[in-house]
């Protein structure tokens, strides 16, 4: 029995709940207490209800996000109908602001604004000594100095297959208006020493594929550099390391620490997100799109640094035709993967201030996605998120590097896949649930047929592409006998999957 259940939903199993670990690191006397219980969003509400009150709890938390709000919801409503005396608490950015609109908090007995490392250990010591909580708690923001690290939560098989997240700052200094960061203008940074003493235990313990939270990991360029300093001290085979990094900020000290990294050893996430100075300027981002690219220039020509570029489609004051200018602007740089991503309106977000001059139209259940603006109409915004899945499975995978180029001879990429994802559409009439062979076969077929590609061009650049992945050729595209395909090449410095794909 425990009298607390700290309940997280990841997106995916190899996932950790990074705050979950937060709060139950900082319970204090109260840990003994506690348990928690991950599961991804694939899993049924009934079972994780079930799973919850075998333990017989007092109080039950969840985290909220957009990506497990859905499920979060079935689970809070049932979990209630069923126990009505349990003490259920939401915290999370998804239900930090915005109560009385959002469905879920109805469900709630108590809900932490903000960051809640600390407010939620003084919730529960209220239940438990039979006090009612406060409807809703503005968690004070923590001394960062003060919280017990939750490294430590992160058992041996966390380690070894799945995405253990750490965080050396807090808070982002620019106002983009649609991610709830531009609300914490102010970055705030853990004790450096601390911090990397955890980290190396974490390296010590083998873990393999580290992903930091920070929002923007490159403002302070000296702690940066002293932390990739750390990193490079204790370079190992196997080792992936994500940051997400301000794009047009690589300064020399960075940059000369980057090309020391063996390929395929770090991930850089950059924001892009447009690179239509009208639209930025909308939106209160502030970036110079030429310095952008010659970050990732240098990213790519002269490092082994793994690329992964965001653009999100949907913004106010966009069209069609910009973002696809600034999706071909951001290939010709040639990153590993850029992201398509629909524009979200997440709750306290200030881009819902554009709502009426931009015509702006979301849905009304989580994710939020933006349906149509005034610029943008409904069938285009389709269009665009089956694009984005396509793009995805195909170029993002690293399945396909050498067929996909035949695409674009000549032709603006967007358009040129634009095309490719439609005739997919109309063929598959799905975007997920889709077997690799079928994949290249429906690709084959429209190279050949509807791009004007010779069928022996196409037929050499997908044999290419599956010798590399250790695959035998689809029957459907063999002139002969099937033969069996050499291994795939280990992937370099023990690379995981996409990477090593992209490296190979």
């Amino acid at each position: 029995m425990s009298d607390i259940v700290l309940l997280a939903l990841n997106a995916r199993w190899a996932h950790c709940s990074f705050g979950a670990r937060w709060l139950l690191a900082n319970l204090a006397e109260l840990r003994p207490q506690a348990r928690l219980l991950e599961f991804d969003t694939t899993a049924a509400a009934s079972d994780i209800i079930e799973a919850v009150l075998a333990g017989n709890p007092r109080i039950v938390a969840i985290g909220v996000y957009i990506w497990n709000a859905v499920l979060a919801a079935d689970v809070a409503f049932n979990l209630k109908r069923l126990r009505p005396d349990v003490v259920l608490v939401l915290g999370g950015p998804q239900v930090s602001y915005e109560f009385d609109r959002q469905e879920i908090c109805h469900a709630a007995d108590c809900i932490i604004a903000g960051e809640a490392d600390t407010a939620f250990a003084a919730v529960c010591r209220a239940v438990l000594a039979g006090r009612s909580p406060p409807r809703v708690v503005q968690a004070p923001r923590p001394d960062l100095a003060a919280l017990t690290p939750p490294y430590d939560l992160y058992d041996d098989a966390d380690l070894a297959r799945r995405v253990i997240y750490v965080e050396s700052s807090r808070g982002c200094p620019f106002g983009c208006e649609f991610c709830l960061s531009s609300l914490d203008r102010e970055v705030r940074y853990f004790p450096l020493d601390a911090f990397l003493s955890s980290l190396g235990r974490l390296l010590d313990r083998g873990a393999r594929h580290i992903k930091f939270v920070d929002r923007t990991f490159n403002i302070d360029i000296p702690r940066a550099c002293a932390i990739l300093d750390f990193l490079l001290e204790r370079l190992r085979p196997g080792l992936l390391v994500h940051f997400e990094m301000v794009p047009d900020r690589l300064p020399a000290p960075l940059r000369d620490r980057l090309t020391r990294f063996p390929p395929g050893m770090l991930q850089l996430e950059l924001g892009v997100q447009t690179f239509d100075p009208r639209v930025a300027e909308i939106i209160g981002r502030r970036q110079d799109p030429a310095r952008i690219e010659d970050n990732i220039r240098f990213l790519r020509n002269s490092t082994g640094v793994h690329v992964h570029a965001d653009l999100v489609f949907g913004l106010p004051g966009e069209t069609l035709d910009s973002f696809a200018a600034g999706f071909d602007r951001l290939l010709a740089l040639n990153p590993q993967e850029i992201q398509v991503g629909i524009l979200k309106r997440l709750p306290g977000a200030p881009i819902a201030r554009h709502d009426g001059a931009w015509g702006m139209v979301y849905s009304a259940k989580p994710p939020f996605e933006v349906l149509q603006t005034s610029l943008i109409d409904f069938a285009a915004v389709q269009r665009v998120k089956r694009f984005a899945r396509y793009w995805d499975i195909i170029a993002n995978s690293g399945n396909f590097i050498r067929t996909l180029p035949l695409l674009f001879r000549g032709k603006s990429p967007f358009a040129a896949f634009m095309r490719l994802s439609d005739w997919l559409w109309s063929r598959l009439g799905r975007t997920h649930s889709i077997a690799l062979d079928n994949l290249a076969c429906s690709l084959a077929e429209y190279l050949v047929v509807h791009a004007g590609c010779a069928r022996e061009d196409v037929s050499a650049a997908i044999a290419a592409d599956f010798r590399r992945l250790g695959r035998s050729i689809p029957a459907a595209l063999r002139a002969g006998p099937a033969v069996s395909p050499p291994p795939a090449a280990p992937p370099p410095n023990g690379a995981p999957g996409r990477q090593s794909r992209h490296l190979a």
